[in-house]
């Protein structure tokens, strides 16, 4: 028994199981291509009842080709809506992809951030780039919040400022405390509930009608 297990060709698509396979391997020794090509067609019906997760689309159906080139070793020749793909091609490894690695100080604050200062360093009206320095500060202000749990002084993200721009981006920071610093305190107190008018007494209340 054992014997028999070990000369058993491998399954080469497990999806479909061995007996599709064992299909596949019989149409390619069809001497007639007429029938082969009916066989052929069959074949991916029942690979599309086997797996019905695959819809009736263009690129599902191609792909259901291109699994029955592979489980015939691509020696399957019939008159299929797609040609059969080229082996090398398909088990070609792709190139591997390569990843821009930039010099960032501060990590946590990513080069988005870095290239955003440098944008607003470029402003030159005053008021505008005290504005844009503000809003990146809070931005700042957040991510460091996420990547360290502690609170970071005004001072510190200033610094960081100076420092990712090369020293064009000062901070005033007088300004910055006079529009509510960095951080998100207007916008908690914003979130904080109001607190409801009193009702007025009425001194109708529970007097009967007559």
């Amino acid at each position: 028994m054992s014997e028999l297990v070990t000369k058993r060709p491998p399954l080469i698509l497990k999806e479909y199981g061995r007996n599709i396979q064992k299909i596949v391997a019989y149409i390619t020794k069809v001497p007639d291509r007429e029938t082969r090509t009916r066989l052929a067609y069959a074949t991916i019906e029942l690979m599309k009842q086997i797996n019905p997760a695959v819809r009736d689309s263009s690129e599902n159906s191609q792909k259901l080709w291109d699994d029955l080139y592979i489980m015939s070793d691509f020696t399957l020749d019939v008159d299929g809506p797609f040609p059969m793909p080229k082996k090398e091609t398909m088990f070609k490894k792709p190139l591997p992809v390569k990843y821009n690695v930039h010099n960032i100080k501060y990590k946590h604050y990513g080069q988005n951030l870095v290239l955003m200062l440098n944008k607003a360093a470029e402003i030159e009206d005053e008021e505008a780039r005290h504005n844009m320095t503000l809003y990146i500060g809070k931005l700042m202000k957040s991510f460091y919040s996420v990547w360290n749990k502690e609170n970071i002084d005004d001072e510190v993200i200033a610094e960081h400022i100076r420092e990712l721009t090369n020293g064009r981006l000062q901070v005033n920071l007088a300004k910055v405390r006079e529009d509510h610093s960095f951080d998100t305190a207007q916008k908690e107190k914003q979130r904080q509930p109001k607190p409801q008018p009193k009702k007025q007494f009425n001194g109708n209340r529970g007097k009967r009608k007559n």
